[in-house]
């Protein structure tokens, strides 16, 4: 029967080929390869095809080149092509979408403590640590020996786990354990760009492991972070002495490496990631990535997004990081509503330094340098910045003369070349110490490094003064005393000057970032490929490093999201994110309103979304503010995407309704009222927001509301009350602003909030308020 058939089975391919002709066979004058990702309906597959691959390799691309196939967050596949070849599928009737990959970046101990963890009590002992949860790690890898990831004590992997621990260099199936439950390694979209003749090849293989092994460092950090073990006697070179553990000790982790070191991470192979990381059984996705240009892309052309709505479309919490283009506005990525984004903020410890110059005057900043000290010595002062050379004043690599900076400290201007680079290339010439000086961007915003020389960071103002002292003195003179850890800083948190700011530029109806969490001179776990400079030439090795970044941050909320998933797991990824943010803090350890790193003023939730992640209160928030699948695809409606472009995101068909959703109604526990800017006097908005009770059965909230001058908020109704049968209940606010009397910040925005409590201090369910005017055009 079968040779029978083959003839007319022979004939229908040849016409169904005829009438698609092959992308590969035509013709094209541009003849360069790059990497496209292909969202495809896959309704449309004919039968005669047994899976998606046979279908994409017949119709679309010869098989050679085509580099991933997605059948789980997204339908579709990335392949090699040029642009003629990408122009002849994008016509094809069943391609929805179609774009180039991207390359993204990394946004690069006490901090459990500080989140408001305790041992024996409170979130830690009602989920158990977070164990048998599941968290699933996108970054450069992990460095599987760390004692972080030990599995002494845990019970046996989850049953539902389907994940796989694959072999590659120097990392083998036996790697893996109880604690490290799976690992995998994409790297065929990394390749195809280096095989494409793209600046982004693939290191020499004794600085990078083609396997899940960590090379670079930043993915050992941020997994040990979420979810490291209890380590005894864990410090960086002296400094952060005491106990190491993740936010969730008793969580399993599997790590997807998906950026390589000096190379960044594609998009097609973040998405591979995520289809894997979905159907491998994960419970929580924490990826600290995102694009380098700090502008947000659409949803439907932004592979993270596009992933994590097929995560959380499934119940999967995912945790972002939300960049570090601060402290300037509208630097905030990964903004698509499903994403919880998170912002950096400083926690209660530090790591001061002390410049000390011939004059007396002393400079405070931070500093982890460990090696032999100054011990008082005063070395000559030099500032290359002076002659006016821009890259002399950085510090760039052969910028300095070495006549000039032999034997002495020298000034560097923070900019232009990673930080621990700079010190290299003062040693290099001969300079014994570095003063690391921010500019006006970075304002006093710190980090500590583990600098190769004697160094010290410092502020601007700092920085202005010692520069003065080099021009006001004949010869100028410094030492730097190195003081170790400090414990107990006030004020604490602080919004770090890097940490991505709002507004959402995207989508301003949306406030983000979500919320802030410690991302600050982070010690956690580290690779033992590379120093705690990264640096080449740094030959020092460390189990443990102390980074920052809101990079470090996101793995403080993917741990939290573990244990609130363990604590409660019938809760949705919407309802755990509502639970971070409306008992997020507010306030620092003096009680006093958050501050921001880069200037010391008051900061607005542009900065800090709903407050610093609690979770003691998160624990029992009393009320939360969920979302389903459908709301989510009402709010792409209501942000004008049409049903084919929300099904790339989606992978279902969408129907949009005939009303236009409003996208303020989408159920998110923050309220944003946008105005336009030719309105004048008094003018109003309402939003429909509905809580689910999950606190006591029996309860009764009242309503409270704080606006800001020149705005109304009300409420209706005032008090809602909750039975054993009635859980949800819906209210409208109405926000109306008198653009006569609003006195708006240098955001253009003013802010407030609305809270629900139910008496005697037990809950007090907080939401965000922004009233913000825009230009029509931007409405």
């Amino acid at each position: 029967m079968a040779s029978k058939s083959f003839p007319l089975l022979f004939l229908f391919f040849s016409i169904f080929l005829y009438s698609f002709p092959h992308q590969i066979h035509t013709f094209s004058t541009d003849l360069t390869v790059q990497t496209f990702i292909i969202r495809v309906d896959s309704r449309s597959k004919p039968s005669i095809f047994p899976t998606q691959y046979h279908w994409y390799a017949s119709e679309f691309a010869d098989s050679p080149r085509i580099l991933h196939v997605y059948d789980t967050v997204f339908h579709g596949f990335s392949a090699s092509l040029t642009q003629d070849q990408a122009s002849t599928i994008r016509r094809h009737p069943s391609v929805l979408a179609i774009f180039e990959d991207r390359r993204r970046e990394l946004h690069t101990t006490r901090s459990p403590q500080f989140l408001g963890l305790r041992n024996q009590r409170g979130l830690w002992y009602d989920s158990d640590y977070g164990s048998d949860v599941i968290i699933g790690v996108l970054d450069t890898g992990i460095w599987p020996e760390r004692r972080s990831f030990s599995d002494t004590n845990l019970g046996p992997v989850p049953s539902r786990w389907k994940g796989a621990c694959e072999a590659g260099e120097k990392f083998s199936a036996g790697n893996c354990n109880r604690k490290l439950i799976g690992a995998r390694f994409f790297t065929k979209g990394h390749d195809a760009s280096m095989n494409s003749g793209g600046p982004f090849g693939m290191n020499n293989e004794t600085l990078e492991y083609r396997s899940p092994r960590d090379s670079d460092g930043h993915g050992t950090h941020t997994a040990s972070t979420a979810a490291g073990m209890y380590v005894f006697e864990a410090n960086m070179s002296g400094y952060a002495p005491g106990i190491a553990k993740g936010v969730a000790p008793k969580a399993r982790l599997a790590v997807y490496k998906v950026c390589w070191k000096n190379s960044g991470c594609f998009d097609s192979d973040i998405l591979s990631a995520f289809d894997n990381a979905v159907k491998d059984g994960v419970d929580v996705i924490s990826i600290s990535i995102g694009g380098s240009d700090g502008v947000a892309a659409p949803y439907y052309l932004d592979p993270i997004a596009i992933g994590a709505y097929g995560a959380v479309s499934r119940g999967i919490f995912v945790s972002s990081s939300g960049g570090n283009g601060g402290p300037d506005l509208m630097t905030v990525t990964n903004v698509a509503p499903w994403l919880t984004t998170v912002g950096a903020g400083t926690i209660d410890r530090n790591f001061p330094a002390v410049i000390i110059l011939g004059d007396g005057q002393k400079l405070s900043g931070v500093s982890l340098y460990s090696g032999a000290p100054l011990n008082g010595k005063m070395y000559s002062l030099v500032y290359p910045g002076k002659s006016g050379i821009l890259s002399a004043s950085v510090c760039m690599e052969n910028s300095l003369d070495p006549k000039l900076v032999k034997g002495k400290i020298v000034i560097c201007d923070r900019g232009n070349s990673p930080r621990v680079a700079k010190g290299l290339v003062v040693k290099k010439a001969g300079g014994v110490g570095m003063i690391l000086a921010n500019g006006m961007n970075a304002g006093e915003g710190l980090v500590g490094d583990a600098h190769i020389l004697p160094a010290c960071a410092i502020g601007v103002t700092e920085g202005d003064l010692v520069k003065k002292y080099v021009s006001s003195t004949s010869n100028p003179t410094a030492t730097i005393d190195f003081q170790g850890t400090l414990l107990g800083i006030k004020p604490a948190p602080i919004v770090a000057s890097f940490s991505g700011r709002g507004f959402n530029g995207l989508d301003p109806q949306i406030l983000k970032p979500d919320l802030i969490a410690p991302g600050v001179n982070i010690l956690a776990a580290w690779t033992d490929a590379t120093g705690p400079t990264g640096l080449e030439s740094d030959t020092r090795r460390t189990e443990f490093n102390i980074l920052s970044g809101t990079s470090m941050a996101c793995p403080h909320v993917s741990g939290a999201a573990a244990l609130l998933k363990s604590a409660h797991p019938d809760w949705s990824p919407a309802a755990i994110r509502s639970a971070m943010m409306t008992t997020a803090n507010i306030f620092d350890n003096r009680k006093q309103p958050m501050t921001d790193e880069a200037n010391g003023k008051v900061l607005s939730p542009y900065g800090f979304g709903a407050g610093h992640i609690n979770l003691d209160k998160a624990m029992d928030p009393g009320l939360i503010y969920d979302i389903t699948n459908e709301d989510y695809v009402n709010f792409l409606c209501a942000v004008g995407y049409v049903p084919n472009t929300i099904q790339v995101i989606t992978k279902a068909p969408a129907n949009c309704p005939k009303k236009k959703p409003l996208a303020e109604n989408l159920n998110y526990p923050s309220i944003t009222a946008l105005f336009s800017t030719a309105t004048v006097g008094a003018s109003s908005k309402n939003f429909i927001r509905t809580v689910t009770n999950v606190g006591h059965a029996n309860s009764i909230y009242v309503v409270k509301a704080e606006a800001p001058k020149g705005v109304t908020v009300t409420v209706k109704p005032t008090k809602l009350v909750f039975t054993e049968t009635v859980k949800k209940q819906s209210y409208i606010v109405t926000v109306t602003a008198d653009s006569k009397n609003l006195v708006l910040d240098d955001s253009s925005a003013v802010f407030g909030s609305l809270s629900w409590t139910d008496g005697g201090n037990l809950h007090e369910v907080r939401s965000t308020i922004v009233v913000s005017l825009l230009t029509q055009s931007a409405l």
